[in-house]
Formats: C-alpha cells, structure tokens, sequence
C-alpha cells in the first residue's frame, strides 16, 4: 500500500528505501525517546537501512533485578540500554552473537546463593560455557568487568534472576566514575552497535505519578501495571524524583551532547511503548522540549496498539495532546509565553493502523487533525506481528518520511 501525505511522500517509498540499504552506514538519523523493550524488533529491522539512528532511553526503571542493582550501587537504571544495545548490534560480526547469549542470559531466580556466587566466578575466569565461547581480545575485557563486579558487589547482593549483561555494564559504570556513557562507548565498538545508545539523563532519579483520585505512586514498576495490580485511576500528572522514598519532584537537565542529538536528528519519533513510563519520561528532564521544537525535521507518534495499562481508556487523539503539553511546558518554563511555539514544532504527524490496530480509547482522527496533525493510516500491523506493529513496516514508513 502507499499512502501520500501532504509533504508529497509516498510510504512506504520504494526508492529512497533502497537508497538507505545499498549504504546504510550513510542512512539517517532517527531519532527515539524510549525505553523498553517495544522498540526491539523495530531496532534490528531499522538497521538494514540506517547504521546513524539515535536512541534516547529512559533510565528510570525500579523493580525486578534492576532494583536490586540500583539500591546496591545508586546508579541509573542500565537494563533497557543493555536490550536496545544488543538490539542495535550487528550479529554478522564474529564473536556477537556469543556476546549477545552471555549478555541477554538470566542467573535462575530460585538459584542458591552459592551457586549463583559459582556461576559469576567461573565467568570471571572464563570456564562459563557462555565466556569461553567468545573470543578474544572481547573474552579477555569481558571477564576484567566480572573481575570488577565481585571486587564491588556487597556480600548480601541478590543474584537471583540477574542479568548477566546488566552486570558487566553495571561493573563498567563504576569503574568509569559512575558515568555511562564510556561503558556504553565501549560495548557500542565491541559489538559494532549500528546507531547510538544513551540515557536521557545520566543520574539516579525515579518516576513518580499523581492518579485522578489523588494518590501519589512512587517507582516505575509501581506505574506499568506489569509487577503489579493495574492503576485504579488515570494518570493525571508524572514527575522525577531523587528516591522511591521521596515524592518531590526534582528537576535535571540534558547534557551538551544530548541536545546535539536532538538537534541534529533527521526524524524524531515518541514510538510505541508504556505510554508514560518509556516515552513521556524522556520529556520531563529540562532542555527536551526546547531541542525538539528547535529541529524543523519531521515528528511522529506512534501510538502502542493494544492495551496499555497506563493509559486504560486514554484515545490516541489525547496521548498526542499529552505529549505535546509536556514539551511545550518546557519551552514556556524558560521563554515565558514559549515565544510562539505552537503543537506544530512538537509534532506533525501520527501514525496508526486503523485497519489491523487495536487502540484502547479509539484513535479520534478528527480531534487529531483539528489540532493541525497529519495523520499517517497504514498496514502497521500484520499477520506476523498481530496484535502488534510490524517492525519492519514501521522503520520503512518512519524512513520514508525522513
């Protein structure tokens, strides 16, 4: 099917996609707020025509073994950037995808104590199955990390369910510092990650939400309905914070180097994913809204299909509002009035499949178009990835429009 918008674009469009895979090493750059692990298939489908893509990943996240880590060290989260980097990595080169089984493996979650300790040690000296299957030089730099990790881990830490990759970036951060981005740099080159990984934010902060009956929920795991019961009400407000003990807000802003990203970016898409806890938390940290609205590229949402437990009932049309309230308000809070900035430089197009998609809420082309979006409607969602968008139809429209 191609579709036309009104910047004369036909998508999915056959020439310039071709273009992009003969050289994907000159492709765009799209950039992503987003975290989880919603945009995997599309990660690895994306690469095939663009090695220049940009993403942004929230580093909130607070339950399952990422907390166990984050109390531990006092560290931002590293569990969505270790699935999106090995996402990114191109599995052609010799010795990835042995560094993608050691990196996506788990430690058994009823595993004991001195068996897991057993499993760690004999990874660090490199007599693990999954290490010594790697080659050098990578098996050599990937056990000094294991090295690093015993030397630092307390004696009451608890490595059920561990996993391995968020260890070996976790050791890699504190030998740095307590920064990620070296670690990340590092890995990137190890495993030939097409395109750019990097938190929002490079600190350790939480996700708090205040519901429309009042109540105040601290901790990302708390907000997405998947470690525990689905919110009893919708989510009227969501903030940073310093600790899952603390409930004020706190503000932070982006780096240098992120902002040039933004600006510097060809697309930028708020993709599928938990609507608040993956896209919107990106929009909360100062300087986001003003780099977005800044860059005159293209911007597209891209809707979840399905059910979100954290936007139970909440239409496409109003997600779209939500965004841009939440970039707009950081231009308004530095430029007064926001100088002029209207919901067009936030965003212009919004991308669905009303057709195969499912969309809690409903979509609202009406409102959406009112408010001056363009709205893109297409085979999103196929046979193959039913109740879910295609990844690879998804990168070939959002490349398309770049």
């Amino acid at each position: 099917m191609r579709i036309r918008v009104t910047r004369d674009v036909t998508i999915p469009d056959p020439r310039k996609l071709e273009q992009f895979r003969r050289a994907p090493e000159l492709g765009p750059s799209v950039l992503f707020f987003s975290g989880g692990s919603a945009l995997r298939d599309t990660s690895r489908e994306l690469i095939r025509y663009t090695h220049n893509s940009i993403h942004l990943i929230t580093p909130f996240d607070s339950g399952g073994s990422s907390a166990v880590i984050r109390k531990a060290f006092g560290m931002p989260a590293v569990g969505d950037i270790r699935n999106r980097l090995m996402a990114l990595a191109d599995q052609s080169v010799q010795g990835n995808p042995e560094i993608y089984n050691l990196f996506t493996h788990r430690l058994p979650k009823d595993g004991e104590r001195d068996a897991l300790r057993a499993d760690l040690d004999a990874m660090a000296a490199g007599a693990h199955p999954l290490v010594r299957r790697i080659p050098d030089p990578m098996r050599k730099l990937i056990r000094n990390h294991f090295y690093e990790f015993l030397e630092r881990m307390p004696e009451d830490f608890d490595l059920r369910g561990a996993s391995i990759g968020n260890l070996v970036l976790t050791a890699g951060y504190l030998s740095n510092r307590r920064q990620l981005d070296p670690v990340i740099y590092l890995f990137s080159k190890l495993v030939q990650v097409c395109g750019v990984v990097r938190p929002t934010v490079n600190q350790d902060l939480h996700l708090a939400v205040r519901l429309a009956d009042g109540e105040t929920i601290v901790g990302q795991h708390r907000i997405t309905g998947k470690e525990s019961a689905p919110l009893a009400s919708p989510i009227e407000d969501i903030w940073l914070t310093r600790s899952p003990d603390d409930r004020e807000p706190v503000r932070t802003a982006i780096r240098k180097k992120v902002r040039e990203w933004i600006g510097k970016a060809d697309l930028i898409c708020y993709p599928p994913g938990s609507f608040y806890s993956s896209v919107v938390a990106n929009l909360l940290v100062d300087g986001v809204g003003r780099a977005v609205a800044a860059n005159t590229c293209p911007k597209v949402f891209v809707p979840s299909t399905g059910a979100d437990p954290e936007t139970p009932g909440v239409s496409v049309a109003e997600r779209a509002d939500i965004l841009c309230r939440h970039l707009r308000a950081d231009v308004e809070a530095h430029d007064g009035d926001g100088g002029g900035t209207g919901d067009g430089e936030v965003l212009g197009y919004v991308l669905v499949d009303s057709k195969n998609g499912r969309y809690a809420g409903g979509i609202d082309r009406k409102r959406i178009e009112e408010r001056g979006f363009t709205v893109i409607d297409g085979p999103l969602v196929t046979a193959r990835s039913a109740p879910h968008l295609d990844g690879r139809v998804l990168s070939e429209f959002l490349l398309s429009l770049c």
